[in-house]
């Protein structure tokens, strides 16, 4: 049961209690009125109004603005239309509106309804039609005014208190549940498709030829699996390189599902800009790089960009990767860590291989070979982003690929020490 539901049956049974209270004391002084004909009209006609409309306030569904309005309309009415029915002497010795207290009740609905700006702005109305029936700033009118303003707005303050405590509540058990549901998962994956990879891994390697080649696979996507199913990071869409039925490498993306609520549904492939300004989760577009010879680190929560520009720098990590696996040797290994700042998302690619010679990116670009000119460093450049290259001879290379979150380009950052 919602939260607020407790709150409009009391707001209900309020309504109705409060119209039974005005009617009583109109009655009761009925003969003290100027003009009682028109005091009783205003009541007959709130008592109407309130048998068509007292189901509008028994869930938020049935309580709609144009019922709030015509409910405030109500209050404010009864109270302007006092002074034409009721004497000056009355009204002077603090004698209670048409409406009297029913007036709170249009407040508190736009409380429930809105949370506290609303009510303050449906309190001031009536504060303010209070005023204008006294004329003047008498202490019991003040009162009532600041207690019915005082009141509405703490009602909706604990209202909208009480729905982000629901919305964290239901998010909390979402998450509790995937979690259990991928635990399982992963006992299951443990007991069988890794073990399985692991002995495929061994027996390559002690038949060797072919099959250390598949025992080398297994391995790599040994890793990987166990990478997945501890970090629940599952892309929505990933690039297959698996060889297909003819023996060639795949080029097409596979849709797989992540196990629990995630960012990389929105990620889309490069060149595809249906959700390009939807949030997606970098690390889910990463994580499929880890293996065997790549480690992979992320921080523990999403690490968020627009699809568009996390598809263009996840393209630009696997152009620095492609670059490992071709100048570092078949023996290097790579790392990936990725690191979300309040401004921009940090990843750099550092490799144990021989490292880059002073001057050879230049060369290779007036070579004309601009995989690094063009795959990462224009990339980021169009993103308003950078890539730096920090290389020691015979300590490895080291890429450091930054993109902003906005749009702007942000300014450099200290050059971290090779590694």
């Amino acid at each position: 049961m919602s939260v607020e539901l407790p709150l409009w049956r009391a707001l209900t049974g309020y309504r109705v209690l409060t119209l039974v209270y005005a009617v009583v004391i109109f009655s009761l002084n009925y003969t003290e009125y100027a003009h009682p004909w028109g005091g009783a009209a205003y009541m007959a006609a709130l008592t109407v109004w309130m048998v068509l409309t007292w189901r509008c306030t028994t869930s938020a569904e049935r309580c709609s603005r144009r019922f709030l309005f015509g409910d405030l309309a109500f209050a404010v009415a009864g109270i302007l239309v006092t002074p034409l029915v009721d004497t000056h002497a009355r009204i002077a010795g603090g004698a209670p509106t048409l409406p009297s207290i029913w007036t709170a009740g249009a407040a508190l609905g736009f409380a429930i309804k809105g949370g506290w700006r609303w009510a303050a702005g449906a309190s001031s109305v009536v504060a303010l039609a209070n005023l204008a029936e006294r004329q003047e700033f008498a202490r019991d009118t003040v009162h009532n005014v600041l207690l019915v303003w005082v009141a509405s707005v703490a009602i909706g303050y604990v209202v909208e208190v009480a729905r982000a405590s629901e919305r964290t509540l239901a998010r909390a058990l979402q998450i509790e549940a995937a979690t259990r549901e991928r635990e399982r998962l992963a006992r299951d994956i443990h007991d069988s498709v890794l073990q399985v990879l692991a002995m495929v891994q061994r027996r390559g390697a002690a038949l060797g030829g072919e099959a250390a080649e598949l025992g080398r696979m297994a391995g790599e996507q040994e890793v990987a699996l166990r990478t997945l199913v501890s970090s629940g990071l599952v892309p929505a869409k990933r690039r297959s390189t698996a060889p297909d039925a003819a023996g060639t490498e795949g080029t097409g993306y596979e849709d797989s599902e992540a196990d629990g609520p995630s960012y990389g549904d929105n990620c889309v492939p490069e060149g595809q800009d249906e959700l390009a300004d939807e949030p997606c989760d970098v690390r889910a577009l990463l994580a499929p790089h880890a293996g065997a010879g790549v480690t992979f680190s992320e921080p523990g929560a999403p690490v968020l960009l627009p699809a568009g520009r996390a598809a263009e720098l996840a393209a630009a990590v696997s152009a620095a990767l492609d670059n490992v696996r071709v100048h570092a040797g078949a023996g290097a290994h790579a790392w990936i860590l990725v690191e979300d700042e309040p401004e921009a998302v940090l990843v750099t690619v550092r490799d144990d291989g021989p490292g880059i010679p002073e001057g050879r990116l230049a060369d290779a670009e007036r070579e004309g070979r601009l995989g690094v000119a063009l795959s990462i460093r224009g990339r980021l450049r169009d993103l308003g982003g950078r890539a730096e290259w920090i290389s020691v001879p015979g300590q490895g290379t080291e890429v450091e690929l930054m993109v902003p979150k906005g749009g702007a380009p942000e300014g450099g950052r200290r050059a971290k020490a090779g590694a």
